[in-house]
Formats: C-alpha cells, sequence, structure tokens
C-alpha cells in the first residue's frame, strides 16, 4: 500500500504537466497575423473590387491577385477585343509588379484564366511581347465565367530576391 502511495506520488506531477500538455496543444491556435507581411498597392491599377489585396508581399515572395482588363480610371472592362482585354491585364500586372519594387519579369508562375480557351493562342501572342526567355511557369485554365463579364484574368507568384 505505501508502496503504491509512493509510485502514485512520483508520476503525479508527470501525468499533471502531460496532461496540462495535451490540454494546451488541443485548444486552437491563434491565426497567423500579417505582421511579417506587407500590403502591395496601387492607384495605377484597378482597385480590389472584392475581400482582397492587390498583392501582399511575404520575404521575398509577392503573391499578385488576380487582375481582370479593368480600367484602373473607370473600373470598367477595357473597350475593345479579347487582344485588348489581355493588354489591359498585363498593364494591370505590371501597375502591381512595380509597386512591390519589380517587373513582370519577376513573375515565377503565370495562372491564366480564360472564358474560352480558343484564345489560348492570342494569348500566347501577346505574352511574348511582355516577357523575355525563360518565361514563367505558367497555367492556361478554361473557366465558365469571370467577374463582370471579362474573358480573361491572371494572377501571379513574383520573387523579388
Amino acid at each position: 500500500m505505501l508502496r503504491a502511495s509512493l509510485l502514485r506520488a512520483s508520476i503525479a506531477p508527470f501525468l499533471i504537466s502531460s496532461v496540462s500538455a495535451m490540454a494546451l496543444a488541443a485548444q486552437p491556435s491563434e491565426e497567423p497575423t500579417m505582421s511579417n507581411h506587407s500590403v502591395i498597392s496601387t492607384d495605377k491599377a484597378p482597385q480590389a473590387i472584392g475581400t482582397y489585396s492587390q498583392a501582399i508581399k511575404a520575404g521575398a515572395t509577392v503573391y499578385l491577385s488576380g487582375q481582370i482588363p479593368l480600367v484602373p480610371d473607370t473600373m470598367e472592362l477595357v473597350n475593345g477585343d479579347m487582344e485588348a482585354q489581355i493588354e489591359q491585364v498585363f498593364s494591370n500586372l505590371t501597375a502591381v509588379c512595380e509597386a512591390a519594387g519589380g517587373s513582370l519579369q519577376d513573375i515565377v508562375k503565370l495562372n491564366i484564366f480564360l472564358t474560352d480557351l480558343s484564345h489560348f493562342a492570342l494569348v500566347n501572342e501577346v505574352m511574348a511581347r511582355h516577357f523575355k526567355q525563360p518565361y514563367p511557369a505558367r497555367a492556361a485554365i478554361g473557366v465558365a465565367a469571370l467577374p463582370k463579364g471579362a474573358g480573361v484574368e491572371m494572377d501571379g507568384i513574383m520573387d523579388i530576391a
């Protein structure tokens, strides 16, 4: 009996600290803060039309939000054909890249969303006017619709190290 009491007394602190640690680990963790991130914003690109920033810089990486072919001054779709829309998107991306301290050439990953994949060759043609080799990694994705009736949207990731 004495032996069992001594055993319980010797492991009690261990059990209490283990239970406390497990209870702490089970609690939800705090949401990460934006303290080590910078918001990138410029009037030379369309303002956000939703709950997002134009870009976020985290270290040497800049995450560019999707740009549709809105004219920054009017916040309306650019007038013209699909080529004009693609050019406007590259203009908007350029403005955000420059606000972040970089350029289109610093984009390492580009995502392109098209409501009509028959414009894929046109995207390649316009993109070749804005990028030099080596080109960024890229995806072109067909989608049913885009905000404000746009035919194209692009987002990307920059490395400005």
